[in-house]
């Protein structure tokens, strides 16, 4: 079977416009929560956001004409940023490759054409064209492989990456930019999730929300996108490409439980994980980390930590676990790419980031979530979970290249 390596990473967060200060705040133990400023929160229960800073709009008008961006969303936008920087970072010279053999795959729920931008009538049918971000990149870059979205809600963009991996690993593609866009900071999202309960109602940005903590009530949304480059080792190696590390497991399955709460006892995801580990032929023992999907629901984390435990038996207490989300936000069909690009990154640092606002342990949540504080750790294997509404689940294994 084919090996899957990572050769370029591009981000956009309530962190930073790139990857370098996504990950340098990540590990200064930094928090993108804030009061919400896109939109009026009077009407709201929650009042807090992970946005991400408008000053990304100066990065994106870098790397293409204002005529294109007028036909665009800022949620496409921020996936061109995160894209073009992965590409770069990739070193990839597109002129010299077989550019039918690359493809492009983006997790996305909608092009968040709602609330603000639907003030501003030109270009409707563009803006609100799911796929229009794929297509823009392919556009450019000439790129005339498989160009497609994924929509299976927070699992979104690692249902993406699983498949990017094995469209490599068929044969059909040498490359695929992949990743996962998320821009919905509006009124009927904010609403939408207030209904179900889900959002954390806490007006304090440093304790909306903390995951595997004994008063967590709600996840806080967070914006942002991001975009790895896969490509078969032969490939990397035949263009000298620096390779980060592999994307060596990955599972995509559906709880067919509930279109909201996850199965019971966390069966679905003990299942995602053991087909992860499986496809990566590598046995519970050898990971030594897990970016944990930890969304700071009262159900989450406890069938999430129920699950670890099914996984990895007494094995579980001796791994470091963590939850990114307390820092830049759920990003929904975005948080599988940027929580794999924290594992790359972890990876390769040899540094584990911290699950910040954590304060009262909760009693029933007994597992090392890394509370706070950044950990140094050599980290070969490093496991990601993503579980969306739906019952959509998908696990990555990311290891270190030899």
């Amino acid at each position: 079977m084919k090996k899957v390596v990572i050769t370029g990473l591009g981000a956009v967060t309530a962190l930073g416009n790139n990857v370098a200060d996504y990950w340098n705040s990540l590990i200064e133990g930094k928090s993108g929560m804030r009061t919400i400023t896109r939109v009026s929160a009077e009407n709201h229960d929650t009042t807090v956001a992970a946005e991400v800073d408008d000053s990304f709009e100066e990065v994106v008008s870098k790397y293409w004409k204002k005529r294109m961006l007028s036909a665009t969303t800022k949620a496409v936008r921020i996936g061109l940023v995160s894209a073009e920087e992965a590409i770069e970072d990739s070193g990839a010279d597109f002129a010299s490759l077989d550019r039918s053999r690359i493809g492009i795959i983006y997790g996305l729920a909608d092009n968040s054409y709602e609330g603000t931008e639907k003030e501003n009538k030109s270009n409707i049918t563009l803006k609100s064209m799911p796929s229009e971000l794929p297509a823009m990149i392919a556009i450019k870059h000439n790129i005339t492989g498989p160009s497609f979205n994924m929509s299976t809600a927070c699992a979104s963009s690692g249902y993406a990456l699983a498949l990017g991996k094995h469209l490599i690993q068929s044969g059909l593609c040498d490359m695929i930019i992949v990743g996962g866009l998320s821009y919905v900071m509006n009124d009927v999202v904010l609403y939408g999730f207030n209904q179900l309960l889900a959002m954390s109602a806490n007006p304090d940005p440093n304790k909306a929300c903390r995951p595997f903590t004994k008063n967590r009530d709600g996840f806080i949304m967070g914006e942002g996108g991001g975009t790895m480059i896969l490509e078969s080792e032969e490939h990397a190696i035949s263009r000298k490409a620096k390779v980060y590390c592999e994307l060596a497991g990955a599972s995509i399955s559906c709880e067919a439980n509930s279109l909201t709460a996850p199965q019971a006892d966390g069966v679905g995801m003990s299942y995602s994980m053991r087909c992860a580990l499986e496809d990566a032929g590598i046995t519970p023992e050898k990971v030594d980390y897990i970016n944990a999907h930890g969304t700071s629901t009262t159900l989450n984390d406890l069938y999430e930590t129920m699950a670890i435990k099914q996984v990895f038996g007494g094995k579980a207490y001796d791994i470091p676990v963590s939850s990114i989300k307390a820092a830049i936000g759920h990003t929904l069909s975005a948080c599988g790419v940027l929580e794999g690009i924290a594992c790359v990154k972890a990876i390769e640092t040899g540094v584990i980031p911290p699950t910040v606002h954590f304060d009262e342990p909760d009693p029933q949540l007994d597992l090392n979530y890394i509370p706070n504080t950044a950990q140094k750790k050599d980290i070969n294997v490093a496991v990601s979970n993503s579980f969306g509404f739906g019952g959509h689940d998908a696990t990555l294994v990311f290891r270190k290249y030899n």
